[in-house]
């Protein structure tokens, strides 16, 4: 299946790769991941840039709702940004986009009989390409927020979770609750939502009489790994998708429990277009077209996103307000 990449990107692409693999791919909740590449541990992932993927089949209806502004050239411009594993990176070649979000993005274009334009953007420029109409959608990991909901409209595609890894042979078995994380060291992303949580999980200890959280931070996942690995720390909290990936793909680590992104709120990750020009009610479509015929499923088993599958699409749902 044909993906189509701006010529401007492909001519740049090389020179930025290494710089985005980098970056984060995901809202303001999620930290910085590198991308890891074995496929050693409990499930393979194809890293190459021949992707077989899952079979799509077009949905008058949904194609009926997508504005003409859109359809007329046949195509839908999306943004995503490359750079953590499984949602959004380039494959071996450097230069072809793969991962959950691109599949995403190119199944919801053919429901809707248009081809996928997948435009590497890097996060901090989405909201402003959207907005303008130089994106027709961006498809990046994006949290719905009621802030958000003013400026654009949405249609949900996955839950937003959020992961505690252990390594492997770790004797701690599950997380579930604040007075599992006491006294534990725990690595978290400064400034993030898993952050935000955890800080309120250990508030909420200490007034119990529990030993404090020792928090630990690092400025790469690399670093944080290797202190994982070598137990000079007993947890990572952070975006369930990237824990899930190196778990599957090594491993070395194992999932001890999930929490919603907007603890204790439930939050929803969604395809983000331009308020009101009508885009999200297709792409609500054409997603619910998706999971009724079975493709949706297929695509999330591919990257290990099952768990994060919603029942239905829903159009603007309710998002985290404001902090």
């Amino acid at each position: 299946m044909k993906i189509s990449i701006p010529q401007s990107v492909l001519t740049v692409t090389v020179a930025v790769s290494a710089l985005l693999g980098l970056a984060a791919c995901s809202d303001p909740g999620a930290s910085t991941a590198q991308i890891p590449v074995s496929t050693s541990g409990t499930k393979t992932f194809n890293l190459t840039p021949d992707q077989d993927r899952v079979a799509v089949t077009q949905d008058p209806a949904a194609a009926a709702l997508v504005p003409e502004a859109i359809k007329k050239d046949g195509k839908l411009t999306v943004a995503v940004t490359l750079g953590a594993a499984p949602l959004g990176l380039y494959a071996r070649d450097n230069l072809t986009p793969i991962g959950n979000e691109v599949d995403i993005a190119v199944a919801l274009a053919q429901s809707l009989g248009l081809e996928a334009e997948i435009v590497p953007t890097a996060w901090a420029d989405w909201p402003l390409g959207v907005a303008s109409g130089k994106y027709e959608a961006a498809i990046t990991n994006v949290t719905v927020t009621e802030e958000r909901k003013l400026k654009f409209d949405f249609a949900s595609y996955r839950e937003d979770k959020l992961g505690f890894y252990a390594k492997s042979n770790s004797p701690i078995t599950k997380i579930e609750s604040a007075a599992d994380v006491a006294g534990k060291k725990v690595i978290v992303g400064s400034g993030t939502n898993q952050e935000a949580i955890l800080l309120a999980w250990d508030k909420e200890n200490v007034a119990k009489g529990l030993a404090p959280v020792d928090f630990q931070y690092y400025d790469d996942d690399s670093a944080s790994s290797l202190a994982l690995l070598a137990g000079r720390a007993d947890l990572t909290f952070g975006p369930n998708p990237t824990g899930a990936y190196k778990a599957a793909a090594d491993g070395k680590t194992k999932l001890l429990g999930t929490v919603d992104g907007g603890w204790p709120l439930q939050a929803s990750i969604a395809v983000t277009t331009e308020k009101g020009n009508g885009f999200a009610v297709a792409a609500q479509a054409g997603i619910n077209h998706l999971i009724a015929e079975g493709s949706y499923a297929k695509i999330l088993d591919i990257w290990g996103l099952s768990s994060e599958a919603v029942k239905h699409s829903e159009l603007n749902p309710p998002g985290l307000p404001a902090s």
